[in-house]
């Protein structure tokens, strides 16, 4: 692949794949030997990059990080710009993530990223997904009849978000089907409504009676599954997708662009990323981000109570530690928090109530390297595959596995980590609606973070805040600003938030609440239900009754 930088070709993290381009990695969107797709080498951003990368859009911002990874013998230029374009088109405020101030002592940021279609920081790379996908499926079926056109079925599990914004991502787009499974009741009602109320042909939403991770073992099961592969082209719309990754490394470029350009920022001072997070993907673009140069002095992964993450960052072992029979403090089901089987607690932030991280697999295979590389590039390579597929293995077979304290070390000089509980969670939403923070001024673009001059935080929001308090403590201004993520709308997770909010007088949910979920409730619906003790077979037979297989015109 002569047309390719190395930055633009692919490769397994667990060692059985090499040299794939980008459109093969996203259609597959999981490596045949089980692995995650990522580059064979991060690319680097010019040393002068602030001259002009500073001052650019967000989607001029996007298209350039993207040429990096992405061929233009792939996808030309011209059409990079395009797909770009149409991706953030339908973003409700100018900058698409705009940043703003919560508190101005403490250099605190807010990086606001639910002013896509669906209220969800997924917006940013499923909008990009959904246009990628559908340009290269479109460029294959040229001149192409009938049975003829190839046929994409994207699958995908979610606990709230990543479905309804996959969903709006996909929906309509030619030659695609996408079939979206989450845990019955267990997501809150207006991520389900945003889900099931999308009635287009290609769009199929299937309640399962498990958790989350079931849902996502599912969809693993189903790439492994010669069968089906044989009759239905897959394709993964999870953030196990590399394109998700790669569309989510914008914001902090963009985040960090908007910080230096404004009064606040001095010379030589240093900034903190702080995420929230459950199946790592929102922060490992963090990690690539930092690895292309950014300077960006720590990653702050904050978890909520399903803290695998935060353990392995304390310990060296990353290990599920099951909770069978045990009450979780806090916790809605209105807001989809019962998730309590096979060790997931439940809590106010659902959307991270995720067992086992998938995309933590991604950075086990940069430590491996990092580490025990020895020997030529293909040897390192290989050294790092065989390490991630034994760690991996004994997760599978024992339910956890431990590092060497080299292997730590190194994920502690990029990354911190945090636990918030439901009861800090609330705490921090009355906290900042009670600090009447500049934020409630200066947010713009979608209702519903403002009101009577305080700002709302939705409870996976809160979590990132919270942390981010915590980190202050350690990096403190005037040094060091601190940008936390922003994920949701507070609209999503109503209960937590009226909660937390129940004894402010000044407080009313209504004033809060966009148009767009205003009659939600109400609109007609599409699901099927799923038992899991059907199993994959049960799960098999619904895709050949109901989605087009791979050389059936949809």
């Amino acid at each position: 692949m002569s047309s390719h930088t190395t930055s633009q070709r692919y490769l397994s993290t667990r060692g059985g794949s090499y040299g794939l381009g980008f459109e093969e990695v996203v259609l597959k969107g999981l490596a045949s030997d089980g692995g995650l797709f990522i580059p064979e080498e991060i690319p680097t951003i010019p040393q002068d990059w602030g001259q002009d990368w500073l001052h650019w859009s967000f989607q001029e911002l996007a298209f350039r990080i993207f040429s990096l990874y992405i061929s233009p013998s792939e996808i030309p230029p011209d059409d990079l710009h395009k797909i770009v374009d149409k991706s953030y088109s339908s973003f409700r405020a100018p900058d698409i993530t705009p940043l703003v101030t919560l508190d101005q002592d403490k250099q605190l940021h807010l990086l606001e990223l639910f002013h896509g279609p669906t209220f969800a920081f997924k917006d940013v790379a499923l909008q990009f997904l959904g246009f990628l996908l559908e340009y290269f499926l479109v460029r294959r079926n040229e001149h192409k009849e009938g049975n003829q056109r190839e046929h994409l079925t994207v699958i995908g599990a979610t606990s709230g978000d990543t479905g309804s914004a996959a969903i709006h991502g996909l929906r309509g787009k030619k030659d695609l089907s996408i079939m979206i499974m989450f845990p019955k009741g267990k997501v809150s009602p207006v991520q389900e409504a945003q889900m099931t109320t999308v009635t287009d042909p290609n769009v199929h939403n299937v309640a399962v009676d498990g958790s989350f991770d079931d849902c996502q073992d599912f969809v693993k099961a189903l790439f492994g599954d010669s069968d089906i592969n044989r009759t239905h082209k897959l394709a993964a719309v999870n953030s196990i997708n590399m394109a998700r990754i790669l569309a989510q490394i914008t914001y902090y470029f963009f985040a960090y662009a908007t910080l230096v350009k404004s009064e606040k920022f001095k010379k030589d001072d240093r900034v903190r990323f702080v995420t929230p997070t459950g199946n790592f993907g929102d922060i490992l673009a963090g990690y690539f981000a930092k690895a292309m140069g950014l300077e960006i002095e720590k990653l702050v992964i904050s978890t909520n109570e399903n803290d695998i993450l935060h353990r392995f960052w304390q310990s060296g072992y990353y290990e599920k530690k099951p909770v069978h029979g045990q009450e979780a403090d806090g916790g809605f089901a209105e807001d989809g928090s019962k998730a309590h089987e096979d060790g997931v607690r439940e809590t106010l932030s659902p959307a991270m109530d995720i067992l086992v991280s998938s995309n933590f697999e991604r950075l086990l295979w940069f430590l491996a390297f990092q580490v025990y590389g020895k020997g030529s590039l293909e040897e390192k390579r290989n050294i790092a595959g065989q390490r991630v597929k034994s760690w991996l293995e004994e997760l599978k077979t024992s339910g956890g596995f431990g590092v060497e304290p080299a292997v730590l070390e190194a994920a502690k000089a990029d990354f911190e980590s945090e636990r918030v509980s439901d009861k800090e969670t609330v705490a921090t939403i009355k906290s900042t609606y009670l600090s009447k923070c500049p934020a409630a001024q200066t947010s713009k673009g979608t209702k519903g973070t403002a009101c009577n001059g305080g700002y709302v935080l939705d409870p996976h929001s809160a979590i990132g805040v919270a942390a981010a308090r915590r980190s202050v403590t350690r990096a403190p201004p005037p040094q060091t600003h601190h940008i936390a993520l922003a994920t949701a709308h507070p609209a999503k997770f109503s209960n937590a938030v009226e909660m937390a909010l129940k004894e402010e007088s000044d407080f009313e949910f209504r004033e809060v609440l966009p148009e767009q979920f205003i009659g939600l409730d109400e609109l007609p619906r599409k699901v099927t239900d799923v038992k899991k003790s059907n199993g994959l077979e049960g799960l098999k037979t619904f895709i050949r009754e109901r989605v087009p297989s791979t050389s059936t015109h949809a």
